[in-house]
Protein backbone atom coordinates (compact mmCIF):
# COMPACT_ATOMS: atom_id res chain seq x y z
CA UNK A 1 0.00 0.00 0.00
CA UNK A 2 1.21 3.50 -0.83
CA UNK A 3 1.64 6.15 1.74
CA UNK A 4 -1.45 8.11 2.54
CA UNK A 5 -1.27 11.55 0.89
CA UNK A 6 -1.44 14.54 3.15
CA UNK A 7 -4.47 16.72 2.59
CA UNK A 8 -3.48 20.16 1.29
CA UNK A 9 -5.24 23.20 2.59
CA UNK A 10 -5.81 26.20 0.37
CA UNK A 11 -4.75 29.68 1.41
CA UNK A 12 -8.40 30.72 1.45
CA UNK A 13 -9.18 27.94 3.93
CA UNK A 14 -6.26 28.99 6.08
CA UNK A 15 -7.49 32.60 6.14
CA UNK A 16 -11.04 31.42 6.81
CA UNK A 17 -9.91 29.40 9.79
CA UNK A 18 -7.27 31.68 11.22
CA UNK A 19 -9.34 34.89 11.17
CA UNK A 20 -11.82 33.71 13.84
CA UNK A 21 -9.00 32.16 15.81
CA UNK A 22 -7.02 35.41 15.83
CA UNK A 23 -9.87 37.85 16.15
CA UNK A 24 -12.87 35.84 17.34
CA UNK A 25 -14.37 35.96 20.82
CA UNK A 26 -12.46 34.20 23.55
CA UNK A 27 -15.71 33.37 25.28
CA UNK A 28 -19.42 33.37 24.54
CA UNK A 29 -19.94 36.63 26.43
CA UNK A 30 -18.05 38.76 23.88
CA UNK A 31 -20.31 41.23 22.07
CA UNK A 32 -21.71 40.21 18.67
CA UNK A 33 -22.55 42.76 15.96
CA UNK A 34 -24.81 41.61 13.09
CA UNK A 35 -24.17 38.03 14.15
CA UNK A 36 -20.35 38.45 14.00
CA UNK A 37 -17.80 39.12 16.69
CA UNK A 38 -17.19 42.88 16.94
CA UNK A 39 -13.45 42.52 16.36
CA UNK A 40 -13.96 40.66 13.07
CA UNK A 41 -16.35 43.30 11.77
CA UNK A 42 -13.94 46.07 12.74
CA UNK A 43 -11.06 44.25 11.06
CA UNK A 44 -13.05 43.87 7.84
CA UNK A 45 -14.00 47.55 7.83
CA UNK A 46 -10.34 48.53 8.22
CA UNK A 47 -9.36 46.23 5.33
CA UNK A 48 -12.10 47.72 3.16
CA UNK A 49 -10.99 51.29 3.92
CA UNK A 50 -7.38 50.41 3.17
CA UNK A 51 -8.39 48.81 -0.14
CA UNK A 52 -10.45 51.86 -1.15
CA UNK A 53 -7.56 54.17 -0.24
CA UNK A 54 -5.12 52.15 -2.36
CA UNK A 55 -7.57 52.16 -5.30
CA UNK A 56 -7.97 55.94 -5.10
CA UNK A 57 -4.22 56.41 -5.04
CA UNK A 58 -3.75 54.00 -7.94
CA UNK A 59 -6.08 55.84 -10.34
CA UNK A 60 -4.31 59.20 -10.04
CA UNK A 61 -2.79 59.61 -13.47
CA UNK A 62 -0.07 62.20 -14.17
CA UNK A 63 -1.13 65.05 -16.46
CA UNK A 64 0.70 67.32 -18.88
CA UNK A 65 -0.56 70.88 -19.49
CA UNK A 66 0.61 73.61 -21.86
CA UNK A 67 0.13 77.36 -21.38
CA UNK A 68 -0.27 79.47 -24.53
CA UNK A 69 -0.72 83.27 -24.79
CA UNK A 70 -3.92 84.45 -26.45
CA UNK A 71 -1.98 87.39 -27.90
CA UNK A 72 -0.63 85.19 -30.70
CA UNK A 73 -4.08 85.40 -32.32
CA UNK A 74 -3.92 89.21 -32.35
CA UNK A 75 -0.90 89.04 -34.67
CA UNK A 76 -2.74 87.01 -37.32
CA UNK A 77 -3.47 89.07 -40.45
CA UNK A 78 -6.92 87.63 -41.14
CA UNK A 79 -9.66 85.55 -39.54
CA UNK A 80 -8.75 82.60 -41.73
CA UNK A 81 -5.07 82.70 -40.71
CA UNK A 82 -6.07 83.06 -37.05
CA UNK A 83 -8.29 79.99 -37.40
CA UNK A 84 -5.50 77.97 -39.00
CA UNK A 85 -3.13 79.01 -36.20
CA UNK A 86 -5.60 77.82 -33.55
CA UNK A 87 -6.03 74.58 -35.50
CA UNK A 88 -2.27 73.94 -35.38
CA UNK A 89 -2.28 74.28 -31.59
CA UNK A 90 -5.24 71.89 -31.29
CA UNK A 91 -3.48 69.36 -33.52
CA UNK A 92 -0.25 69.59 -31.50
CA UNK A 93 -2.13 69.15 -28.21
CA UNK A 94 -3.88 66.05 -29.54
CA UNK A 95 -0.88 64.45 -31.22
CA UNK A 96 1.20 64.74 -28.04
CA UNK A 97 -1.67 63.70 -25.72
CA UNK A 98 -1.86 66.99 -23.81
CA UNK A 99 -4.42 66.92 -20.99
CA UNK A 100 -4.98 70.68 -20.58
CA UNK A 101 -4.43 73.81 -22.66
CA UNK A 102 -4.29 77.03 -20.61
CA UNK A 103 -4.88 80.17 -22.69
CA UNK A 104 -3.63 83.25 -20.86
CA UNK A 105 -3.84 87.04 -21.21
CA UNK A 106 -1.73 89.86 -19.83
CA UNK A 107 -4.55 91.47 -17.83
CA UNK A 108 -4.94 92.59 -14.23
CA UNK A 109 -8.46 91.14 -13.96
CA UNK A 110 -10.09 88.07 -15.54
CA UNK A 111 -12.59 88.28 -18.40
CA UNK A 112 -15.97 86.94 -17.25
CA UNK A 113 -17.45 83.88 -18.93
CA UNK A 114 -14.35 82.36 -20.51
CA UNK A 115 -14.07 79.57 -17.94
CA UNK A 116 -17.75 78.62 -17.99
CA UNK A 117 -19.00 75.47 -19.66
CA UNK A 118 -21.15 77.51 -22.04
CA UNK A 119 -19.87 78.06 -25.57
CA UNK A 120 -22.45 80.74 -26.33
CA UNK A 121 -20.35 83.87 -25.79
CA UNK A 122 -22.10 86.36 -28.09
CA UNK A 123 -19.35 88.95 -28.45
CA UNK A 124 -18.66 89.12 -32.19
CA UNK A 125 -15.49 91.18 -31.68
CA UNK A 126 -13.91 88.86 -29.13
CA UNK A 127 -10.32 89.00 -27.87
CA UNK A 128 -7.54 86.76 -29.11
CA UNK A 129 -7.77 84.62 -25.97
CA UNK A 130 -11.56 84.19 -26.31
CA UNK A 131 -11.18 83.31 -30.01
CA UNK A 132 -8.47 80.71 -29.30
CA UNK A 133 -10.51 79.14 -26.50
CA UNK A 134 -13.58 78.86 -28.74
CA UNK A 135 -11.69 77.18 -31.60
CA UNK A 136 -9.82 74.80 -29.26
CA UNK A 137 -13.05 73.69 -27.57
CA UNK A 138 -14.87 73.34 -30.88
CA UNK A 139 -12.18 71.13 -32.40
CA UNK A 140 -11.88 68.95 -29.28
CA UNK A 141 -15.64 68.24 -29.38
CA UNK A 142 -16.67 65.16 -31.43
CA UNK A 143 -18.21 66.22 -34.74
CA UNK A 144 -21.65 64.75 -33.99
CA UNK A 145 -22.00 66.93 -30.86
CA UNK A 146 -20.93 70.29 -32.27
CA UNK A 147 -24.31 71.39 -33.62
CA UNK A 148 -25.94 70.81 -30.23
CA UNK A 149 -23.16 72.38 -28.13
CA UNK A 150 -22.08 75.35 -30.26
CA UNK A 151 -24.27 78.14 -31.59
CA UNK A 152 -23.13 79.83 -34.78
CA UNK A 153 -20.49 82.48 -34.23
CA UNK A 154 -18.46 84.53 -36.68
CA UNK A 155 -15.23 83.10 -35.20
CA UNK A 156 -16.25 79.67 -36.50
CA UNK A 157 -16.52 80.85 -40.11
CA UNK A 158 -13.39 79.02 -41.32
CA UNK A 159 -13.28 75.96 -39.03
CA UNK A 160 -14.43 73.80 -41.92
CA UNK A 161 -11.02 74.33 -43.54
CA UNK A 162 -9.16 72.76 -40.59
CA UNK A 163 -8.01 69.13 -40.56
CA UNK A 164 -9.90 67.03 -37.97
CA UNK A 165 -8.15 66.05 -34.74
CA UNK A 166 -9.24 62.42 -35.24
CA UNK A 167 -8.82 61.80 -31.49
CA UNK A 168 -9.85 58.44 -29.96
CA UNK A 169 -13.12 59.92 -28.62
CA UNK A 170 -14.08 61.21 -32.09
CA UNK A 171 -15.78 57.94 -33.06
CA UNK A 172 -17.59 57.50 -36.37
CA UNK A 173 -21.23 56.49 -36.55
CA UNK A 174 -20.38 52.89 -37.48
CA UNK A 175 -17.71 52.50 -34.77
CA UNK A 176 -18.35 50.97 -31.36
CA UNK A 177 -16.22 51.73 -28.34
CA UNK A 178 -16.41 51.07 -24.60
CA UNK A 179 -17.05 54.80 -24.07
CA UNK A 180 -18.65 57.54 -26.15
CA UNK A 181 -19.19 61.25 -25.64
CA UNK A 182 -22.80 62.33 -25.72
CA UNK A 183 -25.16 65.26 -25.21
CA UNK A 184 -28.33 65.02 -23.13
CA UNK A 185 -31.66 65.53 -24.94
CA UNK A 186 -34.84 67.28 -23.80
CA UNK A 187 -36.92 64.18 -24.52
CA UNK A 188 -37.28 61.71 -21.67
CA UNK A 189 -36.95 57.95 -21.92
CA UNK A 190 -40.40 56.35 -22.15
CA UNK A 191 -39.80 53.06 -20.36
CA UNK A 192 -37.10 54.08 -17.91
CA UNK A 193 -36.37 56.65 -15.23
CA UNK A 194 -33.43 58.46 -16.72
CA UNK A 195 -32.29 60.71 -19.57
CA UNK A 196 -31.82 60.20 -23.28
CA UNK A 197 -28.32 60.91 -24.59
CA UNK A 198 -27.25 61.36 -28.20
CA UNK A 199 -23.94 59.49 -28.52
CA UNK A 200 -23.67 59.77 -32.29
CA UNK A 201 -25.26 56.40 -33.13
CA UNK A 202 -28.47 55.57 -35.03
CA UNK A 203 -30.57 56.23 -31.94
CA UNK A 204 -30.01 57.78 -28.50
CA UNK A 205 -29.26 55.68 -25.44
CA UNK A 206 -30.78 55.78 -21.96
CA UNK A 207 -28.61 56.65 -18.95
CA UNK A 208 -29.39 55.89 -15.32
CA UNK A 209 -29.65 59.53 -14.19
CA UNK A 210 -31.92 62.50 -14.82
CA UNK A 211 -29.59 65.10 -16.27
CA UNK A 212 -29.90 68.67 -17.49
CA UNK A 213 -30.53 68.80 -21.27
CA UNK A 214 -27.86 70.13 -23.62
CA UNK A 215 -24.87 69.06 -21.53
CA UNK A 216 -21.94 66.89 -22.57
CA UNK A 217 -21.20 63.64 -20.72
CA UNK A 218 -19.07 60.50 -21.08
CA UNK A 219 -21.21 57.36 -21.36
CA UNK A 220 -20.18 53.75 -20.74
CA UNK A 221 -21.33 51.76 -23.78
CA UNK A 222 -20.21 48.27 -22.72
CA UNK A 223 -20.02 45.29 -25.07
CA UNK A 224 -23.74 44.95 -25.85
CA UNK A 225 -24.35 46.70 -29.18
CA UNK A 226 -28.13 46.31 -29.05
CA UNK A 227 -29.52 49.84 -28.87
CA UNK A 228 -33.07 48.58 -28.41
CA UNK A 229 -32.38 47.25 -24.92
CA UNK A 230 -34.03 48.99 -21.98
CA UNK A 231 -30.97 48.56 -19.79
CA UNK A 232 -29.66 52.02 -18.88
CA UNK A 233 -26.08 53.05 -19.49
CA UNK A 234 -23.84 54.68 -16.91
CA UNK A 235 -22.45 58.23 -16.98
CA UNK A 236 -18.84 58.53 -15.77
CA UNK A 237 -16.11 61.13 -15.45
CA UNK A 238 -14.34 62.09 -18.69
CA UNK A 239 -11.11 60.83 -17.09
CA UNK A 240 -12.47 57.28 -16.79
CA UNK A 241 -11.46 56.08 -20.31
CA UNK A 242 -7.85 56.96 -19.55
CA UNK A 243 -7.92 55.55 -16.02
CA UNK A 244 -9.51 52.25 -17.06
CA UNK A 245 -8.17 51.66 -20.56
CA UNK A 246 -5.30 54.12 -21.02
CA UNK A 247 -7.15 55.89 -23.85
CA UNK A 248 -6.34 59.52 -24.56
CA UNK A 249 -9.66 61.36 -24.26
CA UNK A 250 -8.94 64.88 -25.44
CA UNK A 251 -7.84 68.04 -23.67
CA UNK A 252 -9.65 70.51 -21.44
CA UNK A 253 -9.31 74.27 -21.97
CA UNK A 254 -8.84 76.82 -19.18
CA UNK A 255 -8.57 80.61 -19.27
CA UNK A 256 -6.08 82.55 -17.13
CA UNK A 257 -5.97 86.37 -17.11
CA UNK A 258 -2.19 86.48 -16.57
CA UNK A 259 0.84 84.29 -15.90
CA UNK A 260 0.39 84.20 -12.13
CA UNK A 261 -3.19 83.02 -12.69
CA UNK A 262 -1.84 80.20 -14.88
CA UNK A 263 0.24 78.98 -11.95
CA UNK A 264 -2.00 79.56 -8.92
CA UNK A 265 -5.46 78.79 -10.36
CA UNK A 266 -4.65 75.25 -11.43
CA UNK A 267 -7.77 73.06 -11.26
CA UNK A 268 -5.85 69.89 -10.42
CA UNK A 269 -5.67 68.84 -6.78
CA UNK A 270 -2.39 70.05 -5.28
CA UNK A 271 -1.60 72.27 -8.31
CA UNK A 272 1.27 71.88 -10.76
CA UNK A 273 4.30 70.30 -9.10
CA UNK A 274 6.76 70.92 -11.94
CA UNK A 275 6.91 74.04 -14.13
CA UNK A 276 8.89 74.37 -17.36
CA UNK A 277 9.34 77.61 -19.29
CA UNK A 278 10.54 77.70 -22.91
CA UNK A 279 12.58 80.51 -24.44
CA UNK A 280 15.43 81.16 -26.85
CA UNK A 281 17.21 82.57 -23.79
CA UNK A 282 16.78 79.35 -21.83
CA UNK A 283 19.34 76.74 -20.88
CA UNK A 284 20.46 74.41 -23.66
CA UNK A 285 20.24 70.71 -22.77
CA UNK A 286 20.00 67.81 -25.19
CA UNK A 287 16.67 66.02 -24.93
CA UNK A 288 18.47 62.74 -24.21
CA UNK A 289 20.26 64.38 -21.26
CA UNK A 290 17.23 66.15 -19.78
CA UNK A 291 15.85 64.69 -16.57
CA UNK A 292 12.31 65.62 -15.55
CA UNK A 293 11.54 64.54 -11.98
CA UNK A 294 8.57 62.34 -11.20
CA UNK A 295 5.47 64.53 -11.34
CA UNK A 296 1.72 64.52 -10.81
CA UNK A 297 0.88 67.60 -12.88
CA UNK A 298 3.43 69.07 -15.30
CA UNK A 299 3.05 72.50 -16.94
CA UNK A 300 5.00 73.65 -20.02
CA UNK A 301 4.64 77.39 -20.75
CA UNK A 302 5.15 79.19 -24.06
CA UNK A 303 5.57 82.92 -24.59
CA UNK A 304 4.20 85.25 -27.22
CA UNK A 305 5.94 87.63 -29.59
CA UNK A 306 8.24 88.99 -26.84
CA UNK A 307 8.59 85.68 -24.99
CA UNK A 308 7.84 84.62 -21.44
CA UNK A 309 10.07 87.39 -20.12
CA UNK A 310 7.47 90.00 -21.09
CA UNK A 311 4.61 87.88 -19.71
CA UNK A 312 6.31 87.81 -16.31
CA UNK A 313 7.32 91.47 -16.42
CA UNK A 314 3.77 92.67 -17.20
CA UNK A 315 2.24 90.58 -14.40
CA UNK A 316 1.91 92.76 -11.28
CA UNK A 317 2.09 89.69 -9.07
CA UNK A 318 5.38 88.55 -10.62
CA UNK A 319 6.97 91.91 -11.46
CA UNK A 320 10.55 92.09 -10.20
CA UNK A 321 11.02 88.31 -10.33
CA UNK A 322 13.59 86.79 -12.61
CA UNK A 323 11.76 84.64 -15.13
CA UNK A 324 14.13 81.76 -14.29
CA UNK A 325 12.91 81.87 -10.68
CA UNK A 326 9.28 81.45 -11.73
CA UNK A 327 9.90 78.02 -13.34
CA UNK A 328 11.75 74.94 -12.15
CA UNK A 329 13.37 74.66 -15.59
CA UNK A 330 13.85 77.34 -18.24
CA UNK A 331 14.93 75.74 -21.50
CA UNK A 332 15.80 76.48 -25.10
CA UNK A 333 14.27 73.57 -27.02
CA UNK A 334 15.52 74.68 -30.44
CA UNK A 335 19.10 75.97 -30.22
CA UNK A 336 21.05 77.10 -33.31
CA UNK A 337 17.87 78.10 -35.09
CA UNK A 338 18.21 79.28 -38.67
CA UNK A 339 15.43 81.87 -38.42
CA UNK A 340 15.68 84.89 -36.14
CA UNK A 341 12.24 84.03 -34.76
CA UNK A 342 10.28 80.88 -34.07
CA UNK A 343 6.54 81.37 -34.04
CA UNK A 344 4.67 80.09 -30.97
CA UNK A 345 2.71 77.49 -32.92
CA UNK A 346 6.03 76.21 -34.32
CA UNK A 347 7.66 76.25 -30.88
CA UNK A 348 4.83 74.11 -29.48
CA UNK A 349 5.42 71.32 -32.01
CA UNK A 350 9.21 71.50 -31.63
CA UNK A 351 9.11 71.58 -27.83
CA UNK A 352 6.55 68.83 -27.33
CA UNK A 353 8.64 66.51 -29.48
CA UNK A 354 11.73 67.58 -27.48
CA UNK A 355 9.99 66.79 -24.16
CA UNK A 356 8.41 63.53 -25.29
CA UNK A 357 11.18 61.13 -24.23
CA UNK A 358 12.08 62.96 -20.96
CA UNK A 359 8.39 62.88 -19.98
CA UNK A 360 8.14 59.17 -20.81
CA UNK A 361 11.22 58.47 -18.70
CA UNK A 362 9.72 60.40 -15.78
CA UNK A 363 6.43 58.49 -16.08
CA UNK A 364 8.26 55.16 -16.28
CA UNK A 365 10.35 55.90 -13.20
CA UNK A 366 7.17 56.79 -11.30
CA UNK A 367 5.39 53.61 -12.37
CA UNK A 368 8.32 51.43 -11.25
CA UNK A 369 8.92 53.27 -7.97
CA UNK A 370 8.23 51.13 -4.84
Amino acid sequence: MGKKKKRTVSEAEVEEKTEPELLGPKNEEEELVNGEPHKIQKHRKEKKKKKEKNENEAIEIPTVSIAVPGSIIDNAQSLELATRLAGQIARAATIFRIDEVVVFDNKSFPVEGLNTASNDISDEDESGAAFLIRILRYLETPQYLRKALFHWHNSLKFVGLLPPLDAPHHLRKHEWGPYREGVTLKERASNSVGSLVDVGLSKPVVVDQILEPGKRFTVVMGANRNLDTDLPHQVVSSSKPREEAGNYWGYRVRYAHNMSSVLKDCTYKGGYDHLIGTSEHGEIINSSDLTIPSFRHLLIAFGGLAGLEECVEEDNNLKGNNVRDVFHSYLNTCPSQGSRTIRTEEAIFISLQYFREPINRALFSKSTAP
